[in-house]
């Protein structure tokens, strides 16, 4: 008896204690990690090359903890600035702040080069760690100085209160779009079976993988330590799998009822059916996930950790809960019915739209086939243009109000960018120091007159105690992603440094800073590329071949998968990198794809492409299994899992929509690249690509090795036996 088959029986004997089981599981896993806590990961955690270089020789340095240092600015409202009255009003607000807990020192009010801003700079009490978690009360002495000065603008901004303003709005956004999703979910399902109950189940169970995962990934961080994306990639991804998995199953056990089962066998063979494929789509999934720990990133294998495991809990809960919740509502689970579409939906065994979709490709699967993929070529034709890019400051949208201050700021004093410098890291022995510090001298002359580095202020340097480590600070002119800022950290690396300090014997040194680590971070993309793809399609391959027990199927399962996600790449390139969609998602394009997006999104979309595969697949399989020829059993196949589909398809879309209205550009284009494929994937190509390729290939999709056939029979004698005894006891209780 297959396992799912096993597992589906010994919940349904055993519901009560099924369902107890798995609600002890989800409030411990809760419970347990919010005692052990979230260990967060540090910028640390993810060096490597010469920016972890760079942090070796600072830490030998033992600098004390850089503070947090706040940026005051004082412009006109309108018009021409008040020179005399805006220093009067900087040295007011210089001597309140002097007198609050927070500030440790206050500099002198500074003049812009264009006389048309005052800045006065802050710098907090503690260390810059946890700064914004203190830095209210400065925020609210700033907002009632500009109470009391209309006429100016007198705002803060620096690294404390810019990631407090970015925390409130994230958490605003994903309060809001845990808000809507669930809803949808709910309203689409409701569609879906026309029941209030049986709509209710599949969010219910998704939401307590949810929270069951999120307990979880509390633990794992104590291994991998959570970064900033984790719990939104927990929620988007169990959500979409957790809804779609009991989807699968009610569906199936519905579909038995219908032909006449009773409840318990219905769920059996729910499980022997649907359960195995579920059973093997997490697999799929939770194996593409397991790749991102190749990056030998601490941000990848972070979110790899919840991926697997929100996943991993999701299949748990279908396999074992949701049998027992269906034993135990019984009929009940077709209550409430709501009016006029739970009869319609009872009568619809048999799409008749997809039917009708699907003919072209049983009757002309030549045509069909190079027509559909030569239309998702063209679509993935604009990939090959796409432009990778970390957002900076620049790309976050201008609705919240700090980040209007910081452009003030940038355009008044460009040399205080908050994130535009590069910080040269030098160690040397005990003899090295003063030679050090000529050149260092020497650095500064030659950058002086170079356009690309800011003029209004000289690289400032930091000297450790004993002389043998120093840090040189060196400004950049423009935004830290700018043609300019790159060119500057190439010619400091390869230039300016190794032709100055570098010549000092006993010398080691790196270049390190914003521009620096997006350079670094687009370097290791392209080298973590194509080994994470080596391993996704051999392992995908494996899956799909154990499964199925054909090569032909395997190996078109990852050609088909690939079409879609380089049809979404080239979506995403046409919305994000153009101008078009700008006012339709309200963000401001910056000519790029977010340089981690791409490999993930490869990821993601694999696993969850197989959702689908899997379940067609199946479906066909089971027809050719009875005997059917193999151009009906993939009518069969489709026609009669196309309803079920689309409707997971619909919820994976609109969960991933619902990420697509965020703030962040980050979370929009990770919801429309995502949304793209998965409607991509369950339309055009398990409509229209999968039939007509199948269809041509005919019997062949079955191919396989000698012990591979041999294996196969086996299975379906053993299927046959378990289905010939389900039908025995189905005609006992009768």
């Amino acid at each position: 008896m297959p396992f799912t088959t096993r597992v589906g029986r010994w919940s349904a004997n055993h519901p009560w204690l099924a369902i107890t089981a798995w609600l002890c599981f989800v409030v411990a896993s809760v419970v347990g990690g919010s005692l052990v806590g979230t260990v967060k990961a540090t910028t640390q955690d993810s060096l490597h090359g010469e920016l972890a270089r760079a942090d070796r020789i600072e830490q030998a340095g033992a600098f004390p903890a850089a503070p947090a240092v706040e940026s005051v600015l004082i412009t006109a409202r309108t018009g021409e600035l008040d020179l005399e009255g805006a220093r009067a009003v900087a040295a007011g607000l210089s001597t309140q702040l002097r007198t609050m807990p927070e500030v440790a020192r206050v500099a002198d009010p500074v003049t812009s080069p264009n006389r048309d801003a005052v800045l006065v700079e802050v710098e907090m009490t503690g260390v810059a760690k946890d700064a914004d978690a203190r830095v209210g009360p400065l925020l609210e002495a700033i907002g009632r100085a500009q109470q009391r000065h209309p006429d100016l603008w007198v705002e803060q901004v620096g690294s404390a209160s810019l990631s407090k303003a970015l925390t409130e709005t994230l958490a605003a956004d994903f309060v809001k779009a845990e808000l809507i999703s669930v809803p949808v979910a709910l309203v689409i399902l409701l569609f879906s079976f026309g029941a209030l109950i049986a709509a209710g189940v599949p969010v219910v169970l998704a939401l307590s993988a949810v929270a069951g995962a999120m307990g979880l990934a509390q633990f794992a961080s104590h291994i991998f330590p959570a970064g900033e994306l984790v719990s939104s990639i927990i929620l988007l991804i169990g959500l979409a799998v957790g809804v779609d998995y009991s989807l699968f199953y009610l569906r199936r056990e519905r579909e038995e009822r219908a032909r006449g089962r009773d409840h318990r066998s219905a769920v059996e063979i729910a499980a022997a059916t649907s359960g195995h494929a579920v059973l093997v789509s997490g697999v799929a999934v939770m194996v593409a996930m397991a790749s991102l720990f190749l990056v030998g990133d601490n941000a990848f294998s972070s979110m790899a950790t919840g991926s697997i495991l929100v996943v991993g809990v999701a299949v748990i809960g279908s396999l074992t809960v949701l049998p027992a919740i269906l034993v135990i509502l019984g009929r009940w689970v077709d209550r409430p019915r709501v009016p006029f579409l739970g009869r319609r939906i009872q009568r619809a065994e048999r799409s008749r739209f997809w039917a009708v979709v699907l003919r072209p490709a049983l009757r002309a699967p030549l045509p069909t086939f190079v027509t559909s993929v030569g239309v998702l070529v063209v679509v993935a034709i604009p990939a090959l243009e796409m432009n990778l890019k970390r957002p900076t400051s620049t790309d976050l949208p201008r609705s919240i109000p700090i980040l209007r201050t910081y452009d003030r700021l940038a355009q008044a004093f460009p040399g205080n960018d908050l994130g535009t410098s590069h910080v040269v890291a030098i160690r040397t022995d005990a003899a090295g120091g003063p030679a050090v510090e000529r050149e260092i001298a020497e650095l500064a002359a030659r950058i002086e007159g170079d356009s690309r580095f800011a003029q209004d202020r000289p690289p400032t340097v930091r000297r450790s105690a004993d002389g043998r480590v120093f840090l040189a600070t060196v400004r950049v002119a423009g935004a830290s992603d700018s043609s300019d800022a790159t060119l500057s950290l190439r010619r400091l690396r390869d230039e300016l440094v190794p032709q100055t300090v570098g010549t000092v014997a006993g010398t080691e040194w790196a270049v390190a800073g914003r521009t620096a680590s997006d350079a670094d971070f687009r370097d290791r993309m392209a080298a973590a590329l194509p080994p994470v793809v080596a391993f996704v399609f051999g392992m995908a391959f494996l899956v799909m071949l154990v499964t199925f027990r054909s090569v032909v199927v395997a190996l078109t399962s990852i050609l088909l998968n690939t079409i879609s996600v380089a049809a979404s790449y080239g979506l995403l390139v046409l919305v994000f990198q153009h101008t078009w969609a700008e006012d339709l998602l309200g963000f401001t394009s910056n000519g790029a794809v977010v340089s981690w997006l791409p490999l993930m999104l490869f990821v993601i979309l694999f696993g969850l492409s197989m959702d689908y595969h899997v379940f067609v697949v199946s479906r066909i399989r089971e027809a050719v299994q009875r005997g059917v020829p193999t151009r009906q059993a993939i009518e069969q196949g489709i026609v009669s899992s196309a309803s079920t589909v689309s409707s997971a398809a619909i919820i994976m879309v609109a969960v991933f929509c619902i990420f697509a209205t965020l703030s962040i550009v980050e979370f929009k284009q990770l919801g429309v690249g995502l949304a793209a494929a998965i409607l991509i994937d369950a339309t055009i190509i398990r409509a229209v690509v999968l039939p007509s390729l199948m269809r041509l290939l005919g019997e062949a999709n079955w191919w396989a090795p000698r012990f591979l056939t041999r294996r196969r029979r086996s299975d379906v004698t053993s299927r046959d036996s378990d289905a010939d005894t389900q039908v025995i006891m189905v005609a006992g209780d009768r």
